[in-house]
């Protein structure tokens, strides 16, 4: 049986194969790399991640907890400023050795295409089933919460979690290098809150001589993740409330020219990417149309809380806006989501 025979409508599925795990990744070609790798002109280099221990708390998501570094332990001693002197009493080896607790979208991020799914009739029977992009299913492909393997060859322990396709894995495999584009809506509208729909985007594209091509990742800066750094990690919810741009994913306008832009990502240094609660609302609608439209309908990833003052700035003073982005995620096998440190080089 075919994993579906009817897909949504707008969608990529089956475009780039039956069983395409990278959407419009895909689209990140040799060509597109050597594209990015002609924008180096300077060769400088800038971080785009923010330390991983920042927002700080959990007041951006109840779920998501900072990261909790410990050290490993031998023979239940803790294995950090360990003097070898003690297993070899002539050693002058001082060993550290450490791990980490953490969510994987505690901070800068990628979201994996199976992150956002929805309840859709793949096969055209009256049933909605809860699928990711390109039809892979909860339960069969993504395992976890009530859906655990229980296959002989299962891959997870109860309790535990793992995406059999779609992992945000699957963007390391890929490399994720390309040519980053950047949109300076913080520069446009200042650092308060603004709904930005396909009118006011493309308005700031027009003022700052942006245009994108297929295969490009657009990036935007909002100023929020800069908010953030000046909170030090005491995150106020309410100041953050009103702060930086975010994207209108009820727009129409804006969603189908994400689809016509060809885009093969889309990064932002905000938390979401797009206006939430959303204003959508009656029967089949999404509370997250954006990611919905992105992740579940064309494989195009997001990222989020990126730091982007930095290279902004530089760009800017340059007149530029294009630039060699290298942001691979964790090669976690079955992850949905993970932690990112995006490279800039110009």
């Amino acid at each position: 049986m075919k994993r579906w025979t009817r897909r949504p409508e707008g969608s990529t599925w089956g475009d780039f194969g039956a069983d395409d795990e990278l959407g419009r990744l895909n689209l990140l070609t040799e060509e597109k790399v050597l594209q990015a790798v002609r924008e180096v002109r300077a060769g400088k280099v800038f971080c785009l991640s923010l330390p991983l221990d920042l927002p700080g708390g959990n007041v951006l998501n109840p779920r998501r907890h900072a990261p909790t570094l410990k050290p490993t332990f031998r023979e239940g001693t803790p294995y950090l400023n360990f003097e070898m002197s003690q297993v070899q009493p002539e050693a002058v080896d001082v060993l550290s050795d450490d791990q980490v607790t953490l969510s994987m979208q505690y901070s800068t991020q990628w979201d994996g295409l199976c992150h956002v799914g929805a309840m859709f009739d793949i096969q055209g029977d009256g049933e909605a089933r809860r699928v990711y992009y390109n039809g892979y299913a909860a339960g069969v492909d993504v395992f976890g919460g009530a859906d655990a393997d229980a296959s002989a060859e299962a891959c997870c322990p109860p309790g535990g979690s793992y995406a059999r396709k779609l992992s945000v894995s699957r963007y390391a495999e890929k490399g994720m290098q390309g040519r980053g584009v950047l949109v300076d809506l913080e520069r446009a509208f200042g650092p308060g809150r603004t709904i930005v729909g396909h009118a006011q985007l493309q308005a700031a594209m027009q003022a700052q001589n942006v245009s994108v091509e297929a295969g490009d990742m657009l990036v935007l800066r909002t100023g929020f993740a800069e908010a953030v750094v000046a909170m030090n990690g005491q995150p106020d919810p309410h100041k953050l409330e009103q702060t930086g741009a975010v994207l209108d994913g009820s727009d129409p306008a804006l969603l189908d020219w994400i689809t016509r832009s060809g885009i093969a990502a889309l990064c932002a240094d905000n938390y979401a990417v797009e206006a939430y609660p959303a204003r959508t609302s009656g029967p089949g609608h999404s509370i997250l149309p954006l990611h919905h439209h992105c992740l579940f309908k064309l494989g195009v990833p997001l990222a989020e809380l990126w730091y982007l003052k930095d290279l902004a700035d530089w760009l800017r003073g340059q007149a530029r806006n294009r630039f060699l982005l290298t942001a691979p995620p964790l090669r976690m096998p079955g992850a949905v989501g993970s932690p990112v440190t995006p490279i800039a080089t110009v």
